[in-house]
C-alpha cells in the first residue's frame, strides 16, 4: 500500500446546515491510485491479477472495427510512450529517443508486424484479450460485498468502443484468493488498443473511507430547494460558501456532495445525463453504484478542494504537462474525459452487472 491518502474536511459541515440530508449520507471508499508497482497479491488498478493458470483468460467476442494498418497502439506502445513523456518531462534537454527506447520500439513493431501481418486489418470477429483495470482485496475495501467465499474481486474490459455510448466493455470476477494455488504469469494481450485511455497504468492504492451525499441531480425538488436558499446557509454561519451566493447548489456539488476519483460504492457521479435508475436484468432490482472508473482524481479550480491533503501542493502546482497530471494517476480517460460507472444487483452480486459513461 502506499501511503495514507486524506481527503480534506469538507469547508462546510452539511448536515448541521441542512440535517434533512442526513439520511441520504452513504459510505464510500476512496481508492487513491497512484503510480506504482504493485503485485497480483495487492489491491491495484491496473496491476497484475491473481488470474489462476488454468482458468482461460477472459477474451471479447464482439464486433470490433479495427483501426487501420497506418494508426495501431498495442499496449506495450502506449507504456512506452508513457515512460517517454515521463522522462521527457523531467529533462527537457535530453535525448529524444535513447538506444534502449529505440529497440523496445524496434521490438513491439516487429511483434505487432508478426501478429498482423501485412494483410488487410483483424477480422471484426476477432476475439480481444481482455485488459485489467482494477483488483480489489475485501480486506482492502470492506464495503465491497462478494458472493458465497469469495474476497477478491477483479474488474477487465475490452479496450475497444462498443454501443452504447462508445466506451469499453466491462467483465467481473468474483473469486477466493486462498483458491488461486498457481497464478498465470504473462496473460495475452490485445494487438492494438481503441485509445491510449483505455490502458490503465499500473497504481498501488491508498483506500480511504469516507461519507457521501447525492449530488443535486439525485435530490428531490423540494431538497434542491432548500439548498437553493441562501438565507438558510448565512443563518448557519457557513462563510466558506460567501463565494457561491448567486448559485450555493454549486458550492454544494463542488465541495459537499459525491466525491470525485475513482470509488467503490458512494453516490454516481451525474453530468451527461440526469440520474438514471439501473434496474437488475435479471430481477429488477434497483441496482447500485459499485465502483467508479474516473478519468481525473479531482477537477481544477475549485475542484482541488478535494485533492487529498498530501497532494494539495502537487494539486495547485503549475508545472504538470506531457500527461503528467497529478490528477490522472492512472492516464484512465473514459468518454470526454468522464467516469464510467459498474452497478451491480443487491440482491446478489453473481446477477449481470451494468455500466454507463457519465
Amino acid at each position: 500500500m502506499v501511503p495514507v491518502r486524506t481527503t480534506p474536511p469538507r469547508p462546510v459541515d452539511v448536515t448541521a446546515v441542512f440535517p434533512e440530508l442526513a439520511p441520504l449520507a452513504r459510505p464510500a471508499i476512496r481508492l487513491h491510485p497512484r503510480p506504482g508497482s504493485p503485485s497480483a497479491g495487492e489491491s491495484s488498478v491496473g496491476g497484475p491479477l491473481l488470474w489462476p493458470a488454468e482458468e482461460p483468460w477472459p477474451h471479447c467476442e464482439a464486433f470490433h472495427l479495427h483501426t487501420d494498418s497506418g494508426f495501431r497502439q498495442s499496449p506495450a506502445d502506449v507504456r512506452l510512450l508513457r515512460r517517454m513523456r515521463a522522462r521527457w518531462h523531467s529533462d527537457h534537454d535530453g535525448p529524444g529517443t535513447t538506444p534502449e527506447e529505440e529497440a523496445v520500439k524496434e521490438r513491439n513493431a516487429a511483434v505487432l508486424a508478426e501478429r498482423l501481418g501485412a494483410g488487410p486489418p483483424l477480422p471484426a470477429d476477432c476475439p480481444v484479450p481482455l485488459l485489467p483495470v482494477a483488483q480489489l482485496y475485501v480486506r482492502d475495501i470492506p464495503l465491497l460485498r462478494p458472493p458465497g467465499q469469495a474476497d477478491l474481486l477483479q474488474v477487465l474490459w475490452c479496450p475497444y468502443d462498443h454501443d452504447p455510448d462508445d466506451k469499453p466493455a466491462t467483465a467481473l470476477f468474483w473469486r477466493s484468493a486462498a483458491a488461486v494455488t498457481d497464478v498465470l504469469g504473462t496473460p495475452p494481450e490485445p494487438y492494438e488498443v481503441n485509445y491510449e485511455g483505455y490502458v490503465p497504468e499500473p497504481c498501488v492504492l491508498a483506500p480511504e473511507a469516507i461519507t457521501e451525499y447525492p449530488g443535486s441531480l439525485d435530490l428531490s425538488p423540494q431538497t434542491r430547494r432548500l439548498l437553493e436558499d441562501w438565507s438558510r446557509w448565512q443563518a448557519a454561519g457557513a462563510d466558506a460558501a460567501g463565494a457561491y451566493a448567486d448559485d450555493p447548489l454549486d458550492f454544494y456539488d463542488t465541495h459537499l456532495a459525491d466525491a470525485p476519483g475513482w470509488k467503490v460504492g458512494g453516490w454516481p457521479p451525474w453530468g451527461r445525463t440526469d440520474p438514471v435508475p439501473r434496474s437488475c436484468a435479471a430481477c429488477e432490482a434497483r441496482m447500485v453504484p459499485l465502483l467508479t472508473v474516473a478519468s481525473f482524481e479531482w477537477d481544477g479550480g475549485d475542484g482541488r478542494s478535494w485533492a487529498p491533503r498530501e497532494d494539495q501542493a502537487a494539486a495547485h502546482s503549475t508545472g504538470a504537462c506531457c500527461g503528467q497530471s497529478p490528477a490522472q494517476p492512472t492516464k484512465v480517460e473514459v468518454g470526454s474525459t468522464d467516469n464510467l460507472q459498474i452497478y451491480v444487483c443487491p440482491a446478489s452480486p453473481e446477477h449481470p452487472h451494468t455500466d454507463l459513461i457519465q
